[in-house]
């Protein structure tokens, strides 16, 4: 049986004290919304339907907004707020459209009789299998409100990695971006003025003043499809690392070549693992299981492998830190508190404070590269606009030498 879906109407009107009143309201159609108004006291003077905006309609769901939305629930189910009425209350505040529904489509799954984490795997687009699972594993444990704390922290920490790999990799970007920008100016609209200057001196130019006016010649008649082909390459890219397995495999090994930047993203693995297996240990989880989910949520390929190779180690019977030395591909730190945590019980809180360590070394490690960045965009862009410059004003130096 197909829903009937709810639109969100402007109104305005007068409450029974005669005052004006103005909002927002749900409902199916014009006559029930203006019925429901008149229960809550207010004689409608004018009702219509909400306007979509021009552009794009309502925002995509993005993953900080699924935290924020997991972190509300665990606060008003700790609060002891049934979960019908705990989803009315984060839908009622959420500012997208998009997400609103979501949340109502779940609310009304569950309504419906369905489970939590059945109703939820309804929407793998948002919540991945780890979530799911945690849900369903805290529901049957009769402690949901516990478990989706203990998820709000952990989407909380991985979106923190996230946003510190982000800016990590921003700067790079930036300084590459901006050089090319600036180059690509100076060579198609200031090289070019001097370069007229130059044909009325009818001496000999520098090597290096002649090397900038033919790179200047080269970007005015190729600048067009050197951008086509930037933004084609970008593209290309693009789409071989959603379509091929084995493009993003590769892509995904070299890039933690990369230097400094591939030793964050390194760190970075290393926490997210180390976080990921430790929240869905301690939720009771089978160890096996909960590799399966790490694997999935690893966000690279080369140790999403590895995980599963830890994985087949582990049923057959291997110890934890044994298969994750076999693999040699995770730090001895990791092995050491895993052997700990095996040998005294406790392997969830020594894989969290693990987690713990590498989040707070990736932090170092971007502010370390913000601070060096900083005088190398300088640095870079001094040479770059400085070489042009003196290749312009050599021929000038010459000239007055001459003279």
């Amino acid at each position: 049986m197909a829903t009937v879906q709810a639109h969100t109407f402007i109104y305005k009107g007068k409450d029974k004290r005669g005052k004006v009143t103005q909002g927002e309201i749900k409902g199916t159609n014009l006559m029930l919304v203006k019925a429901q108004l008149r229960k809550q006291g207010v004689i409608p003077t004018s009702v219509k339907k909400k306007s979509k905006p021009l552009f794009g309609g309502s925002k995509p769901i993005k993953s900080a907004d699924i935290c924020a939305l997991t972190r509300q629930m665990a606060t008003m189910m700790k609060a002891g707020v049934p979960l019908g009425q705990s989803f009315e209350i984060v839908a009622e505040g959420a500012e997208n459209e998009s997400l609103r529904n979501l949340i109502n489509n779940i609310r009304e799954d569950v309504s419906s009789g369905l489970s939590f984490g059945a109703s939820l795997r309804k929407h793998p687009k948002y919540f991945d299998s780890l979530f799911c699972s945690l849900v369903e594993a805290g529901e049957q444990a009769g402690a949901l409100e516990t478990m989706l704390d203990r998820i709000a922290t952990y989407k909380e920490k991985t979106e923190s990695l996230k946003a510190k790999i982000k800016k990590a990799l921003t700067y790079p970007i930036a300084v590459i971006v901006v050089s090319v920008v600036v180059t690509g100016i100076l060579l198609v609209k200031v090289v070019p003025t001097f370069a007229e200057t130059f044909t009325g001196f009818g001496a000999e130019l520098p090597s290096f003043t002649l090397f900038v006016l033919h790179l200047s010649e080269a970007a005015q008649e190729w600048w067009l499809i050197w951008l086509i082909s930037i933004i084609g390459a970008f593209f290309v890219f693009r789409e071989a690392r959603r379509r091929s397995a084995k493009f993003n495999a590769l892509v995904d090994k070299y890039s933690l070549k990369i230097p400094i930047v591939g030793d964050i993203m390194y760190q970075a693995i290393i926490a997210r693992f180390a976080r990921t297996l430790s929240t869905t240990f301690a939720a009771g989880v089978p160890l096996v299981d909960a590799l399966n989910s790490v694997a999935g949520a690893a966000g690279n390929a080369v140790y999403r492998d590895a995980t599963l190779s830890v994985r087949d180690d582990v049923t057959t019977g291997i110890q934890l830190n044994q298969a994750l030395r076999a693999t040699g591909k995770f730090p001895v730190l990791l092995l050491q508190m895993a052997s700990i945590g095996e040998e005294s019980g406790a392997l969830d809180e020594m894989l969290e404070k693990a987690a713990e360590h590498y989040e707070e070394a990736v932090d170092n490690a971007v502010d370390n590269l913000t601070t060096l960045l900083e005088p190398m965009i300088m640095a870079v862009l001094g040479v770059l606009v400085g070489g042009l410059l003196i290749a312009m004003y050599l021929p000038i130096f010459k000239l007055g030498a001459v003279i």
